[in-house]
């Protein structure tokens, strides 16, 4: 069933407000997982409703372990978002995503160890597919408004998710360039995976800042170290790039959206029998479930 867009924006390190939102109010939602990182800023661009979260807060207090991935997700979900972008900051583990490419992100590899990752617990029990971890419609669509906003854009990448908030170690960078990944980051997962559950279509835009420390110089020495100072010099050249590309992505959406499979990624998931189902994780589940639990 054909529905309007409301694009709920996460932004990540470096993007911290989108000035091109008209009608702006920000917007304090209460969820049953606690307090989302920040009030929601609620507008429109080109027409179309978007719902914007600083994933870290503004002003950026909190850290990347500490971020409340499931009261985000449930905030942008109660306020009517169909569809999250995700922008993030990564680093490079392959030398052809050089600083200030971005990234547009295909598969995960979740190496997070402390963070709640699912909203549903004993008592109802869930399966969703993550073998496609995101929207390819969005995607594309993503990767159209980078280069329309003038960005260099890789495709298909693979996303590291660490625990951080320390970088990586040489050996451990050394270790994800041979698992396979292109970028790594630390706070894209649980996100995905709770995107998933609450049937809202996610797609992800990695801002390259850095070369993780896994490259050697000329001379087969380690070249310098990952730093805050030159990560932050790039993430703000990276940020109006991101805000010019984000508001292409809005003007670039179809007049009417689509129905996406993951809409009803709920569907056929549940496997705790109804007459086992606790009734405390009902009621907690209502904006991002409540469709197959009436």
């Amino acid at each position: 069933m054909a529905k309007n867009w409301c694009i709920g924006i996460i932004g990540g390190s470096g993007l911290y407000d989108i000035e091109e939102i008209e009608d702006e109010q920000w917007l304090a939602i209460e969820t049953p997982w606690g307090d989302p990182s920040d009030e929601i800023l609620c507008g429109t661009i080109a027409g179309v409703k978007v719902r914007f979260l600083p994933r870290h807060g503004r002003g950026h207090p909190i850290a990347p372990g500490e971020v409340n991935a499931r009261a985000n997700i449930d905030a942008l979900k109660r306020a009517g978002c169909t569809d999250i972008l995700a922008v993030s900051a990564v680093g490079s583990l392959r030398e052809e995503i050089e600083p200030g490419r971005f990234a547009v992100v295909e598969q995960f590899i979740d190496n997070t160890r402390q963070r709640a990752s699912s909203f549903f617990t004993s008592g109802l029990v869930t399966h969703v597919s993550m073998a496609d971890p995101v929207c390819e419609r969005l995607s594309k669509m993503a990767v159209k408004a980078i280069g329309a906003a003038g960005g260099k854009v890789a495709t298909g990448a693979t996303y590291l998710a660490m625990e951080g908030p320390q970088f990586s170690t040489r050996a451990e960078s050394l270790m994800y360039r041979a698992w396979g990944a292109d970028v790594i980051g630390m706070t894209a997962m649980p996100e995905a995976k709770l995107a998933r559950e609450a049937e809202l279509p996610y797609a992800l835009i990695g801002m390259t800042t850095d070369y993780d420390c896994w490259r050697i110089d000329e001379d087969g020495n380690p070249e310098a170290a990952v730093d805050v100072a030159s990560v932050v010099a790039q993430m703000q050249e990276n940020g109006a790039l991101a805000r010019a590309a984000l508001v292409a992505f809005i003007e670039g959406l179809p007049k009417t959206r689509r129905a996406s499979p993951i809409d009803t990624a709920l569907d056929n998931a549940i496997i705790t029998a109804p007459e086992e189902h606790d009734p405390a994780l009902i009621a907690r589940l209502g904006a991002v479930a409540g469709r197959v639990l009436e």
